[in-house]
């Protein structure tokens, strides 16, 4: 039976990206005999360019009718003097909040070969394996009422709800258990509960959870420790679990350990599996077009696509295995770029992935 991967490519460099994870697939998909079938829809800047909205109805009724969804980037300058309701990230948001995506995953892990890439010393970053999952359709980015208003005295004010209800930090907080239990058993749930009403039920739902739990190990901590402790001592985190907002924050703090951005994937997943896949970075309008950009996020993106949608746990890892490879030849985009390693651009080193995933599968 078919699997059906639905396509969005969306604005700046995330054509160039997805181009080379989908050819990745390909090479997999002909490997693995997977029957994976592709189709594209728009979202974004390119949305409202053909349509006049960020995200067209029929690319909700595509997505839902598919196994997964792989994205690229949305947003850019083009864009940014149009109306808050109406610009790509918008329609981004919808995308997520219509197919109930409320589960983001998105790994920080060091391959070895970049560890000299990384902002911090090699014995602090060397091994790094760290999960993050953040709550993705609450908080502050969802809550009602926001806007901006006028006080009495003229002055203008802007404001947003952060509100979170016991079931919706319930279901992100089994899926952060079930994880930690498969990987390291260690928890570390990251809230602000000396202040903020919303995350003190956030840390009592999960001390209830915990009973269930017993082989996991919880922990709290507050969300400006743990920024602090992500830069101090990285390694003692496995499962990070954080509520939307302080999620964002954390998750691109901690692509930095890796060396770039550009290497991290991410997962956003609902409570059925289907999930939408895509690199953490944005859709840098400032290199789009000049096959300069790291592909191997969004590479990475489509095994972990493979892995929790499609259970195609084999096809994923060869697609890991063949980055790791090409890292080992030293190839290298700009932004992981380091003196004595080979330069390629964004198809450059999509033919190298892909070369690899042909090679391993020689043998």
């Amino acid at each position: 039976m078919s699997k059906k991967i639905l396509v969005v490519a969306g604005d700046g460099i995330g054509p160039e990206v997805v181009r080379e994870a989908k050819r990745a697939l390909e090479a997999v998909n002909e490997q693995f005999q997977l029957d994976l079938v592709f189709d594209d829809a728009l979202l974004g800047g390119a949305a409202i360019d053909a349509t006049g909205v960020p995200m067209p109805e029929e690319t909700l009724v595509k997505a839902k009718a598919s196994d997964a969804v792989l994205f690229g980037a949305i947003g850019g300058p083009k864009w940014d003097a149009l109306d808050r309701a109406i610009r790509p990230e918008k329609g981004l948001l919808n995308f997520r909040s219509g197919l109930n995506l409320f589960c983001n995953l998105r790994p920080a892990i060091l391959y070895p070969q970049l560890a000299e890439a990384s902002s911090l010393k090699h014995d602090v970053v060397a091994g790094l394996d760290i999960l993050i999952v953040r709550e993705l359709t609450g908080g502050m980015y969802f809550g009602e009422p926001r806007g901006f208003r006028t006080l009495e005295n003229g002055e203008r004010e802007g404001y947003n709800t952060l509100k979170y209800s016991e079931s919706e930090i319930t279901r992100i907080g089994r899926m952060a258990f079930e994880f930690a239990k498969k990987r390291g058993g260690k928890l570390c749930s990251v809230d602000k509960a000396n202040v903020l009403e919303a995350t003190m039920l956030w840390r009592e739902v999960m001390d209830k959870l915990a009973a269930d739990y017993s082989s996991v190990e919880l922990s709290h901590m507050y969300v400006d420790n743990c920024a602090m402790q992500l830069v101090r001592a990285p390694k003692q985190f496995d499962v990070i679990v954080t509520e939307n907002l302080f999620g964002d924050i954390l998750s691109d703090q901690a692509s930095m350990l890796t060396g770039s951005i550009g290497m991290l994937p991410s997962a956003s997943l609902n409570e059925t599996g289907f999930g939408l896949y895509e690199p953490c970075h944005g859709s840098a309008p400032d290199i789009a077009g000049q096959n300069k950009a790291n592909p191997l996020a969004t590479i990475l993106s489509a095994a972990m696509l493979l892995r929790y949608s499609l259970n195609a746990d084999s096809a994923a890892k060869r697609i890991e295995e063949a980055v790791g490879v090409v890292l080992d030849k030293g190839i290298r985009t700009g932004d992981i770029f380091t003196k004595g390693m080979q330069l390629v651009g964004t198809s450059g080193m999509g033919d190298a992935v892909v070369e690899a995933i042909k090679e391993i599968g020689k043998h």
